[in-house]
This record gives C-alpha cells, structure tokens and sequence, in this order.
C-alpha cells in the first residue's frame, strides 16, 4: 500500500484569518494556484480557497486549530 504525503501550510486572508490546510499538492503548485486563484478575485478568503482547491485536490481541507491548557 502506498502512503500518500500530504502538506501542511498556514494562510493568510484579506481579513486578516489565519487557517490551516491539509493538501497532497506540492508548495510550488500550491504557490501557482493561490496566483492563478488571486487573478480571478477581488478579495482572498481562506475558505474560497480551499473550495478552490478542492478542484485539483478532492481531499484539500481547512484543518481546525485549537488551543488546550492544562
């Protein structure tokens, strides 16, 4: 069985929003399709993103953080 890779990056919005997500795309795609993304918008929410790039990575997702204390 193979083990599929995945990566792990933080982004930034327009609003200020940091998110987490989960994706098998390299960074340079990743870089190519946040500039290919950010052509076709006025503004850049984390969640158009990921819906976004959902189209080239079915399984791309925000990663929710939390914190705990204890």
């Amino acid at each position: 069985m193979k083990t599929i890779k995945r990566n792990y990056f933080r982004i930034y919005d327009d609003n200020e929003e940091k998110n987490y997500f989960k994706t098998v795309l390299t960074r340079k795609r990743v870089e190519k399709l946040i500039k290919d993304f950010e052509k076709k918008q006025e503004r850049y929410i984390n969640t158009e993103f990921i819906t976004y790039l959902k189209k080239y990575d079915p399984d791309a997702e925000i990663i929710k953080i939390e914190t705990i204390s204890y």
